[in-house]
């Protein structure tokens, strides 16, 4: 993801049943040294999230509207309809709400469904309401303090009715953004470097300007990324020539986030390979702050969007986890992935860069030492699309950095049951014990991520990073849902199901050579239909455009 992918420091996790209730405990990684209990005064805000009534009737719901085959393909839900499955029931409010006003802890609501409260409290009782010990630690890698427990005990009458409390037992820190960018001189064949025109050509991407109403395309940025009208005109200036109107984007800070200052690579990347691809349609970028452990950031963006009466219809993010970061938190990791399936049931279709790790995930200090294959997250969850990447057009292979693999916590979902079936066939017993062979797959498709051509802050550079492929491959789906509101249709929504049919994946490029070993010495092949490491392959417009509108899909 332009090597912005935010990696694990992962710990081990251990829960039990003790007198009073659930414990739950960590082993700390050898990194990470505590430093002095957390001052008894200080304040530490908590993320709470209650289970939902109704989860299964939602992922119900979302494949229903997003099977082409059903009768209710497109019919996407109302936002009110999406948070009554999601809204947590009277008792688990009440057992929540009664726990929290025995401390005499007033929460306030985030989510719009209700199934997220936050507080923010003393340590002293913090650690009283959770039976913890709230302590400083710093990790010696990066730097960085935290506070956390090691431990915390839900009581046993409350339990049942939480789906996580954050940040508590979770030792995530976030590296600074590093990218893989280098200033270059502005040659102009496509076989040196990757701008608007070479992505148009090769996957017959339109340049007309679109022009249907209630289409937008969002862009979700972090880590105090910005991105700039000056050099998104430059950059028009230099390869969108045939653009006569001057680009623009509006910019909505979220958690505080930035809105102004000198462009970043990350935030430029992206900005200008939406506008730069998805011409005239209109694109917010949503600037989250920082508002202290990183998983909430992703936690606020959505709860955001989701309070909105009308969604962007499309929405991508180079930004992610390694998924052991979440392990022992499946309660975290699902509801994250169901608030993506909310977007996709009210008609959004979500993307994600799926890494630039290839087949490992590991810490940032880059330390190839894994023991086994290590998937990325939020591209694991079933109800979004994963984006991988590809290099060279003549052909287009496999990028050996592009992340893919399988999860270890989301099973594999019904819609790509054959296609990982089929790779299996070929694959035969190779790799066998260093991923789980019943997990969702990813990524779903990919694209060009190699030598973009990038404006940031005055200096044109190139990039790499499956973060060039999302935005791009984002941007076409903003255009195909151009066409099909010009037609009357409504917008495509979670694509996966789609994607998967025979249909759809006629539509696509097939990629079959190379690989993802990372910086490792082996990875997945590319092969025949779906792999994880190029997904389904690459975006052709032209065969997309006649599926989605010519069939009557």
């Amino acid at each position: 993801m332009a090597r912005s992918l935010l990696v694990a420091l992962a710990t081990i996790v251990a829960i039990s049943l003790g007198a009073h209730g659930r414990q739950k405990t960590v082993v700390l990684k050898p990194h990470f040294v505590p430093v002095r209990p957390a001052p008894p005064t200080s304040s530490v805000q908590l993320t709470i999230g209650l289970s939902p009534t109704n989860v299964d009737g939602l992922h119900a719901a979302l494949y229903d509207v997003s099977d082409p085959k059903s009768a209710n393909y497109g019919k996407h839900l109302s936002k009110a309809a999406v948070e009554a499955f999601v809204a947590p029931s009277a008792d688990s409010v009440k057992a929540v709400t009664d726990w929290l006003t025995q401390h005499n802890i007033h929460p306030e609501v985030v989510s719009p469904s209700g199934d997220m409260l936050r507080i923010d409290i003393p340590v002293s009782t913090a650690n009283t309401l959770l039976g913890a010990n709230f302590t400083e630690f710093k990790d010696q890698r990066s730097g960085a303090t935290l506070v956390r427990t090691l431990s915390v005990t839900i009581p046993d009458d409350v339990d049942s009715h939480l789906q996580f409390v954050h940040p508590t037992t979770q030792f995530k820190v976030v590296p600074p953004p590093t990218v893989s960018a280098k200033r270059q001189s502005l040659p102009s064949e496509c076989a040196i470097d990757v701008d608007p025109a070479c992505l148009q050509a090769f996957y017959h991407i339109p340049t007309a300007p679109a022009n249907a109403s209630g289409n937008a395309i969002g862009v979700a940025s972090y880590l105090n990324e910005i991105a700039t009208e000056d050099d998104l005109e430059f950059f028009f200036l230099g390869f969108r020539p045939d653009v006569t109107t001057t680009p623009e984007f509006d910019i909505v800070s979220v958690d505080g986030g930035v809105t102004s200052g000198d462009g970043t690579l990350e935030a430029s990347l992206d900005i200008q390979y939406t506008v730069g691809i998805a011409t005239d349609v209109p694109t917010t970028f949503y600037s989250v702050g920082d508002p202290g452990p990183f998983a909430q950031a992703f936690i606020d963006i959505v709860n955001f969007l989701l309070a909105q009466d009308e969604l962007p219809l499309v929405l991508t993010t180079s930004f992610g986890f390694d998924e052991s970061e979440f392990a022992g938190e499946d309660g975290l990791a699902n509801t994250f992935c169901n608030a993506y399936a909310q977007l996709g049931a009210r008609g959004t279709s979500v993307f994600f860069a799926s890494g630039d790790n290839g087949v490992y995930s590991f810490g940032f200090d880059s330390d190839c030492d894994a023991t086994d294959f290590g998937p990325t997250f939020p591209s694991t969850c079933p109800f979004l699309t994963s984006v991988g990447g590809t290099q060279g057009f003549s052909p287009e292979v496999a990028a050996p950095f592009s992340s893919g693999g399988f999860s270890n916590m989301f099973a594999t979902p019904d819609y790509q049951g054959a296609a990982v079936g089929n790779y299996f066939n070929q694959l035969g017993g190779e790799f066998f014990g260093l991923f789980n062979r019943s997990g969702r797959g990813f990524p779903d498709v990919s694209g060009q991520s190699v030598d973009y051509i990038v404006r940031v802050n005055g200096t044109f550079l190139l990039v790499e990073g499956t973060s060039a492929a999302s935005p791009m491959f984002a941007s076409v789906i903003a255009l195909l849902n151009d066409a099909r509101l010009n037609a009357g249709q409504p917008p495509l929504g979670f694509i996966n199901p789609l994607l998967y049919s025979d249909q759809g994946a006629a539509a696509l490029n097939d990629i079959t050579s190379g690989s993802n070993p990372g910086c490792g010495a082996q990875g997945f092949p590319a092969l025949q239909g779906w792999d994880p490491v190029t997904g389904l392959g690459s975006p052709d417009f032209d065969k997309l455009l006649a599926l989605v509108t010519g069939t009557g899909v």
